[in-house]
């Protein structure tokens, strides 16, 4: 899923309501609207797209824009700089992320099943492409605000995590002498280690990488027979 199905996803779901809905007054986006959304995902796009071939360092914002075919100061129209384009993606991940725990509150999906296949949707194209993911790992080791507003972002992918975990030992599939927050750092810095050692190296190895560190990782994670006590408080401080 892109940044763009995200947005197609938005106006599906109005659309599907508007149908179900009385007729109304509401006037539908004017042409500078629709224009300007387009514009926007023509940036991103493009942005993406080159960072996937030459490196987040080497591209530049006339790069961009000249890949998109707008003039070089219409990016500042809707990126205050380069770095903005992580923040983007990250927000389209969180996006996929989100869907994926709703699905699997009313899909009642088995929790094995269904943390096996979220690192395979998490890392869908454009996340399969190294170079994005070393962008992304500039942008959380750089000291400008976008590391602020990523490191931010992170504690949402966390809270989503512990949802996941929490559901897990809800339904007894999820070892729960362990507080769900805790589980869920270990889950997060799995899969993201796994992603930035693969990025290294750039190969067909990803979902083989990740398949693997899942199975090393469920084991921890099964319940444990001899236990009985519930979750113990966690002893891990926000953002560790």
């Amino acid at each position: 899923m892109t940044y763009s199905h995200v947005r197609s996803l938005v106006n599906m779901s109005s659309s599907k309501h508007r149908h179900l809905q009385k007729p109304s007054t509401h006037v539908a986006p004017d042409r500078r609207q629709r224009r300007s959304a387009d514009i926007r995902e023509r940036l991103f796009q493009a942005a993406l797209r080159l960072f996937a071939e030459r490196g987040f360092a080497e591209t530049t914002v006339e790069d961009i824009t000249n890949a998109a075919d707008v003039g070089k100061g219409t990016f500042f129209n809707y990126f205050p700089s380069k770095d903005h384009i992580l923040l983007a993606f990250g927000e389209m991940q969180l996006g996929k992320l989100q869907e994926a725990v709703n699905t699997a509150r009313s899909k009642n999906e088995p929790m094995p099943e269904f943390l096996r296949g979220l690192g395979v949707r998490m890392t869908q194209e454009p996340a399969r492409n190294p170079a994005i993911i070393r962008a992304l790992l500039q942008g959380y080791l750089s000291t400008t605000r976008v590391r602020e507003a990523m490191m931010d972002m992170q504690e949402r992918v966390l809270s989503l995590h512990t949802q996941m975990i929490q559901l897990g030992q809800d339904r007894g599939e999820i070892r729960n002498d362990l507080p769900a927050a805790e589980l869920a750092q270990v889950f997060r810095q799995t899969i993201f280690g796994t992603l930035l050692i693969w990025s290294l190296y750039g190969d067909a190895s990803l979902h083989s990488r990740i398949e693997s560190a899942f199975n090393v990782l469920w084991s921890g994670l099964t319940p444990r027979a001899d236990v009985t006590n519930g979750p113990r408080t966690s002893s891990l401080k926000p953002g560790e």
